[in-house]
């Protein structure tokens, strides 16, 4: 086993994953606005530490996680089967999480579990790696969660991206989440959000 795959966790598992819950949770009832996570961590590249906390907090043996091809190395398997011990699925039509750790490059975000009518709790969680976030400037965020408008504009994220995420509005409850990250910074992008405009 590689000194990867043993790589520390949580300093302390319970605290710590309460923490980066709430700041989830907390980003998730405020879209576009952004939290903290991951301070002290340091997983197998390419995952940033935010990304790595968001994992370490809500996988388990019953959230099957799609890597994509930046993130799918052996490292990276070796260590969420460590820590987490969520099976890795290679069918994104299966996975309840998803790690974009190059958006730049992926595609098929359409592919990813939406949910149904029935059962929008089915809808994959997306947690799409990005360079930066820079509030106040962007696109136009508006929908639960936020007093009136917002702006924020995420560097490094496609716009095959935005469209896939564009095409999903209008069909609530069905759509997945999005959980960007940035090194330590996290921040959301929730089904109810509508996003409009564009970065400049």
């Amino acid at each position: 086993m590689s000194a990867a795959v043993l790589a520390p966790g949580f300093a302390d598992p319970v605290s710590d994953a309460q923490a980066t819950f709430r700041a989830a949770l907390h980003a998730m009832a405020h879209p576009g606005r952004v939290m903290e996570a991951g301070v002290g961590l340091a997983p197998p590249a390419p995952l940033f530490p935010a990304t790595a906390a968001i994992a370490l907090a809500l996988l388990d043996m019953d959230t099957p996680l799609w890597l994509d091809v930046a993130a799918d190395t052996d490292e990276v398997r070796g260590w969420f089967a460590f820590h987490c011990g969520c099976p890795v699925t290679g069918d994104a039509a299966e996975a309840a999480f998803v790690i974009v750790a190059a958006p730049g490059v992926s595609t098929g975000f359409g592919d990813f579990p939406s949910g149904s009518d029935e059962a929008p709790e089915r809808a994959a969680t997306l947690i799409v790696q990005a360079a930066r976030f820079r509030p106040g400037q962007g696109r136009l965020l508006s929908g639960p969660g936020i007093d009136g408008a917002s702006l924020l504009q995420v560097d490094g994220v496609p716009e095959a991206f935005w469209a896939w995420r564009g095409g999903q509005e209008g069909a609530f409850p069905r759509g997945a989440d999005v959980l960007f990250t940035a090194g330590f910074a996290l921040c959301a992008l929730p089904r109810t959000t509508i996003v409009s405009g564009a970065e400049g």
